[in-house]
């Protein structure tokens, strides 16, 4: 069983900036990808970023230039850089962590969220 937990979420005026952080704990597991998601009010979930345990980043069109995921030294605990804020990034952000518990199958580990509010 691999726990996910995302940090650093809150309000913060437009033109701003914030850094979420998703951390994985468990044992023996192995993180093939990590991805962040959000969604606002009304809306679905939506993918925004993504890095592979080789260090290739990915990002949706929204946030491409304003928002930087890294996963420091290949640990357990992915960032979200995010600048430039404005209000449609209001969202909860959820972290997806892809891992591997010893030698079973890849499954996907949610955290439980946090709240991005971008409001002057």
């Amino acid at each position: 069983q691999v726990r996910v937990v995302e940090s650093g979420g809150g309000l913060v005026q437009p033109g701003g900036s914030l850094r979420l952080s998703c951390a994985a704990s468990g044992t023996m597991f192995t993180i093939d990808a990590v991805r962040w998601y959000r969604q606002a009010p009304g809306d679905v979930r939506k993918l925004i970023a993504g890095v592979s345990s080789r260090g290739n980043t990915n990002y949706a069109n929204s946030v491409k230039g304003r928002f930087t995921i890294s996963r420091p030294n290949a640990k357990n605990t992915v960032y979200l850089e995010m600048h430039s804020l404005n209000e449609e990034d209001t969202a909860i952000y959820y972290c997806l962590v892809q891992a591997r518990v010893g030698p079973t199958p890849q499954l996907d580990y949610w955290g439980q969220g946090t709240q991005v509010t971008v409001s002057s």
